[in-house]
């Protein structure tokens, strides 16, 4: 049966939004959801270390959020204007691609400014959407310091649905403990629930990790407009997959150990790199790789994720992992439990 874009929709109460993590990571909500028993538990994070054996694996993406939001004034009138930074163009131009916000009163020849004392200028070169630009900043000194200048006048890039200005927890919080390589604007949001602690008690345990990364921008909260899901399209995200995942996944797979992927983003990029036979390969390109049911997975058998707003790519491809029905059930189940939902929300891992 073909399924449609309004299977998943459901109405979620506005109040199991998150605006706040945990107070401690690993003490988040976790529904374990049992795909051969058609089970449904309710646990705390820190109990995943109970799902994993010696030599299990464990794929994490270390992507690091860059603070990608800046607030800024123009030229002459002195608006204030919000600029998100979406992907850099060109290092040596300085060229972004950007979000502007009042986007109509921001034109070609423009000249936006940030900072106290105006510390940083862009220049709007080009119209690419109807809030889209691309900036130039005038920045003469090298490229290293004019990058730790945009780090420090922005701020942590929280999803839209959370209403009040990011803050210092925030700084810490909307990153993982494992976050290396900059890059993305959203946070790989499963990983945000583990602590120092719950990894050194699954490393002493024997539990492998391998790390993939994949730079996740603002699509990842697109919502699907079309009813049939089949004609969405997915934003490109750069993805980095190293020979030595590639083999610490592959030796897992034949050791028929359990794999897990944690959060969609880990899902997606290494099932951009299955090779014809089953395995993992090294992987370096952009991907828009768009998973929903009916979809075969290759690598993972196991996945640990966050709970995904209605309509959206990401609950559609938990859905494909786990059975559409099962998922469904499952999200009913967290609605009336009060889970957290989205971003900051409560995790759920899938068997």
């Amino acid at each position: 049966m073909k399924m449609k874009t309004s299977d998943f929709d459901f109405k979620l109460p506005e109040e199991l939004l998150a605006e706040r993590p945990s107070d401690y990571r690993d003490e988040a909500r976790m529904m374990v959801v049992n795909r051969k028993e058609e089970t449904i538990e309710h646990k705390t994070f820190k109990d995943l270390i109970d799902y994993f054996e010696e030599d299990d694996v464990l794929i994490m993406n270390n992507t690091k959020v860059f603070p990608a939001r800046l607030f800024g004034n123009k030229e002459k009138t002195g608006a204030k204007i919000e600029v998100f930074l979406l992907r850099e163009l060109d290092q040596e131009m300085r060229l972004w691609d950007v979000l502007v916000d009042p986007a109509r009163k921001i034109r070609i020849g423009n000249k936006l400014f940030f900072g106290d004392n105006d510390e940083l200028v862009a220049e709007v070169v080009d119209n690419t959407t109807s809030r889209g630009r691309t900036l130039r900043f005038l920045y003469d000194g090298p490229y290293e310091e004019y990058r730790e200048l945009l780090k420090k006048l922005g701020t942590t890039p929280l999803p839209k649905y959370i209403k009040r200005e990011a803050d210092e927890e925030d700084a810490e919080r909307y990153q993982t403990i494992f976050a290396k390589e900059e890059g993305a604007v959203a946070a790989p949001t499963a990983g945000l629930h583990f602590s120092k602690h719950l990894i050194k008690r699954l490393e002493i345990k024997g539990v492998d990790f391998a790390e993939v990364t994949l730079h996740i921008g603002l699509g990842t909260f697109a919502p699907v407009e079309v009813e049939d899901l089949t004609k969405h399209k997915m934003e490109s995200e750069r993805a980095y997959i190293s020979q030595e995942t590639a083999d610490r996944v592959n030796r897992a797979i034949d050791d028929k150990k359990r794999i897990c992927a944690v959060g969609t983003t880990s899902m997606r990029a290494i099932e951009s790199a299955v090779s014809a036979n089953g395995y993992l390969n090294p992987y370096q390109a952009w991907t828009n790789k768009y998973i929903h049911p009916p979809y075969e997975f290759s690598i993972a058998n196991c996945m640990i994720t966050n709970f995904h707003t209605p309509r959206s790519t990401l609950l559609m491809m938990v859905s494909a992992f786990t059975g559409h029905d099962l998922m469904m059930k499952a999200y009913k189940e967290a609605i009336k439990e009060k889970y957290k939902f989205y971003s900051y929300g409560d995790a759920m891992l899938i068997i």
